[in-house]
């Protein structure tokens, strides 16, 4: 992992490139762990559906999708976890430190 921080520091916007491709990569891997395993369970306890996506309120004429919206959620807050404990164990806070 050192090798990679102190890539970006001398890269520079490549190496700001090079870690925006591992974020949208890590953010995908983020998004099929959600969807495929944590939703199905949260749809299990909340809804008793096989998917939380299925879990639905009605008011009146109108359905709230909120399964949806708790899956999107869920899916922000451990992506932004990812990255929060990505960037606190890299040390990139650093970064604009002189060496």
């Amino acid at each position: 992992m050192s090798a990679f921080v102190s890539f970006l520091r001398k890269q520079g916007v490549v190496g700001l490139a090079v870690g925006f491709i591992l974020g949208g990569a890590v953010s995908k891997l983020v998004s099929a762990l959600v969807e495929d395993i944590v939703n199905p369970f949260l749809g299990l306890i909340l809804g008793g559906s096989a998917s939380l996506s299925a879990v639905v309120i009605h008011v009146g004429p109108a359905a709230i999708q909120a399964g949806h919206f708790i899956g999107v959620l869920v899916d922000f807050a451990v992506v932004a976890a990812v990255v929060y404990f990505v960037f606190k164990g890299l040390r990139l806070d650093r970064l604009d430190k002189k060496e």
